[in-house]
């Protein structure tokens, strides 16, 4: 059995009525979860018979089509590209610094930028071409939105790193929509945009200003270790590094003023090694602002560039704006309220700017709970039932309670007890919910 507490901000003499009626449309919707999986009760209105369609193509629907209508009706928004929303906001600021900063042998901007690129992905693209192995975590059903078993929406911009390498390209930028099944809070979204970097070097560009740095050479047969791949060379690998670093030291620094204090942690991914996260202490308090490594050279290898080392980086756009602005919750970026949009429209995209909360109206809490079957479920499953019901409105879901009946068996425990916390877009104060008896 499980219970969800529901709050919603709205005014007091609707609250209740409102309430009542999501409830009881999640526990009416919930009762599918003991005959079949869910996403049978999440058929997107974008399928017809066998087939998805996103930005206008057909994919052929199988046992891993998971994608519904709430997730579909966000796919083409590109709120990264809707001028003077706090996202473009960013977006541009950090391209106008690539484009001052770092220039090519032609006076041209060194890292081409793209930021239209579909989210309709493969999964090669997602996942093999990254060297994600096939039984990692990162691949789950449960965690990805996917039109059939061969295609998704991509779960992070890195699932382009490959094609533009293979293309030709040293130096790039990618933003775009990202789209992962994910818990309901204040700072997780099923849909939000990254941002990718990627910079290859061959060894005149990394040793060229080097006095008497002829006899260095990037690649190496030895053993792999904490500090470098086994075919990179340690002087190789330290002087992309330092490259790296700096780079997002000065990036950071841009954003957010001198005298910002960053440290680095060490890290893993697939596709990056030795990899690091990036912190910064903001007002007293060390937030991990992105991800950043040593390219696999596997992957560089597999991309035709076989000659080059490179570094990657990606970030989150919507971290990035809800540190400048002080934006308290990550679903007001996709609030069509007027009162939040002109917030943003500034004559300099630098110009400093402090969201103001459109709502003051209190949280109301309630529980609901039903019993959960043995099998074929996922915990974001039933977060994306409570999304395509409540919408944005659900500001937090929580497990608080588990319950298991005592002839069943260690793998039949039931999963009892979450709270559920219901907002409008403006982004009122946030109150905790409290656990329930059943």
């Amino acid at each position: 059995m499980i219970i969800w507490s529901l709050t919603k901000r709205m005014q007091h003499h609707h609250v209740k009525l409102c309430l009542g009626n999501l409830v009881r449309s999640i526990l009416r919707n919930s009762r599918s979860l003991t005959s079949q999986p869910i996403t049978s009760e999440l058929t997107a209105s974008g399928t017809s018979g066998s087939s998805v369609e996103v930005l206008g193509k057909s994919y052929p629907r199988d046992d891993h089509s998971n994608i519904p209508e709430k997730i579909l009706s966000k796919v083409g928004k590109n709120l990264h590209n809707r001028k003077y929303h706090p996202l473009w906001l960013v977006l541009e600021r950090v391209k106008h610094h690539f484009y001052k900063q770092y220039i090519g042998p032609y006076g041209t901007p060194l890292f081409s930028v793209f930021d239209s690129l579909s989210p309709v992905v493969t999964t090669w693209q997602n996942f093999d071409s990254l060297l994600v192995p096939a039984d990692h975590p990162s691949r789950k059903k449960g965690d990805n939105y996917y039109l059939n078993r061969t295609h998704m929406l991509r779960s992070h911009t890195s699932a382009h790193q490959w094609n533009l390498i293979r293309a030709g390209l040293n130096a790039f930028l990618v933003f775009g929509d990202v789209y992962r099944r994910d818990q309901i809070d204040s700072n997780h979204y099923p849909v939000f945009h990254q941002l990718e970097a990627v910079r290859l070097f061959n060894k005149h560009q990394l040793f060229g200003d080097i006095k008497d740095g002829e006899p260095l050479q990037l690649f190496e047969q030895s053993s792999r270790s904490a500090q470098k791949q086994e075919t990179h060379t340690l002087e190789a690998v330290k002087l992309v590094e330092f490259d790296l670093k700096q780079t997002l030291t000065k990036l950071v620094t841009h954003l957010f003023g001198e005298g910002l204090e960053i440290r680095w942690v060490d890290c893993y991914f697939p596709f990056t090694h030795p990899s690091f996260e990036m912190e910064i202490n903001f007002q007293g308090e060390w937030i991990e602002v992105l991800g950043c490594g040593i390219m696999e050279q596997q992957l560089v290898n597999s991309a035709g560039a076989r000659n080059n080392i490179g570094w990657a980086f990606g970030l989150g756009l919507e971290r990035l704006a809800m540190i400048l602005y002080n934006i308290p919750d990550i679903r007001i970026f996709w609030s069509e309220d007027e009162r939040f949009l002109k917030q943003f429209h500034v004559p300099n995209i630098n110009q400093d700017v402090q969201f103001q909360p459109l709502s003051k109206y209190p949280a109301l809490v309630n529980d609901i709970s039903f019993w959960l079957p043995s099998q074929n479920y996922s915990e974001n499953d039933f977060y994306d039932l409570v999304r395509t019901i409540g919408g944005d409105l659900v500001e937090k879901v929580d497990l608080i309670d588990k319950f298991e009946h005592p002839k069943a068996s260690p793998e039949e425990m039931i999963p009892r007890g979450a709270s559920t916390m219901m907002k409008d877009s403006g982004g009122g104060s946030k109150q905790k919910s409290q656990e329930k008896q059943v």
